[in-house]
């Protein structure tokens, strides 16, 4: 499964991004995406910014991965 993640654009020289997810940061190429500038929301997927996103889809997918950090934390339970 391929994942692309939301991530706001911190710091940005040229098409070198920081890009903040969730509190983590880190590099990424904006290479495909000219037009982004600092400040804005885009979707990186292997290290590249391959669309920009608005911020309330960003939020909602933010929240998901949190969910799903959840319930990885969550022991299973069998019955039967």
């Amino acid at each position: 499964m391929c994942l692309a993640i939301p991530a706001r654009i911190v710091k940005l020289e040229g098409d070198k991004a920081v890009v903040d997810a969730m509190g983590n940061q880190f590099r990424a190429r904006t290479t495909l995406l000219p037009q982004v500038k600092l400040g804005d929301l885009v979707l990186i997927h292997a290290g590249f910014a391959i669309s920009t996103i608005e911020e309330e889809e960003a939020k909602k997918t933010w929240q998901l991965i949190e969910e799903i950090d959840e319930f990885k934390d969550t022991p299973n339970k069998v019955s039967g």
